[in-house]
């Protein structure tokens, strides 16, 4: 199963259109073919928005705050651990007390209760951090009214970082995205493909109209949660395939945020050491260096 984080929706507020987003966080004077007629113009960024700045120019290695959607559990959960464990303090965006009780007992986490479904939710909790990871995803579990978590939630995520300023987005989807799609096997993609439509409609919004930012796609191979093998790999092979332990995403996730090779990537995740009905073949592919 390539998905499994859960998330229960409500309703988005978010109408924003994309292409503002891009000239607010790019914090310039534009007019071009795709924007609107009318000049848009933005004050200088704050000092936490200068520190994103500033690491996007390649002058830092890691992030003092970073915003976590889909922290609760599965890869998220890891992630915040694994965050706190660089020297990050993390903000995370949970939907329920227990959640924030979890989180919030941890040092350096401040644990905000809301839906990444409502636009003003995401964007409050975000505000006063300098980079975003985001995880979620739930796949039919996590439709309401016709919308999807995968993409509602995640497009709200990104339009609340560029409209902040937050340059630095990591955004986790899926094997079988966009240009990975003739990776999965067809009976598998067959089984995901409606979920994974939406996860690329998420990915495309940050491609297509955030050129401004310095964001990052890992797209995980079929998730097993056991520990770490510490022998996962990201790879620009887009006929990448294969499973990979949840541990092993955040390990990358994370890893990733801070490297400066990694900047408008879009890179599979998988574990090659470890055996999968996905990849009969046994093809191996060529790691990315993050450093």
């Amino acid at each position: 199963n390539l998905l499994s984080e859960k998330r229960r929706p409500t309703t988005t507020n978010s109408t924003m259109n994309p292409i503002k987003l891009v000239l607010a966080a790019a914090g310039l004077t534009v007019a071009s073919a795709f924007a609107p007629t009318a000049l848009v113009t933005r004050v200088s960024p704050s000092p936490a928005r200068r520190s994103a700045l500033y690491m996007v120019q390649g002058q830092g290695d890691s992030y003092k705050k970073v915003f976590v959607a889909g922290g609760s559990k599965g890869v998220g959960r890891i992630v915040v651990d694994k965050l706190l464990s660089a020297g990050s303090e993390v903000v995370a965006l949970v939907r329920s007390d227990e959640a924030v009780g979890e989180l919030s007992a941890l040092e350096g986490v401040t644990a905000i209760k809301g839906d990444a479904f409502d636009y003003k939710a995401v964007e409050g909790a975000m505000d006063g951090c300098d980079a975003v990871i985001t995880t979620l995803g739930g796949g039919h579990d996590s439709i309401d009214e016709g919308k999807w978590v995968d993409y509602t939630g995640n497009s709200n995520v990104i339009e609340a970082a560029g409209i902040l300023g937050v340059t630095r987005v990591v955004l986790v989807t899926s094997i079988g995205c966009g240009t990975s799609k003739d990776a999965t096997p067809p009976s598998v993609y067959e089984v995901l493909k409606d979920v994974l439509a939406q996860k690329q409609k998420a990915e495309n919004v940050l491609i297509k109209y955030y050129t401004n930012m310095n964001w990052t796609i890992i797209r995980p191979g079929g998730l097993v949660s056991e520990a770490e093998t510490k022998k996962a790999i990201l790879t620009e092979d887009t006929m990448a395939i294969g499973s990979i332990h949840r541990a092993d995403v955040a390990n990358l996730v994370v890893e990733a945020l801070s490297s400066k090779n990694t900047e408008k990537k879009v890179l599979s995740a998988v574990d090659p050491s470890i055996t999968s009905a996905a990849n009969t073949e046994g093809r191996t592919s060529e790691a990315f260096a993050l450093a």
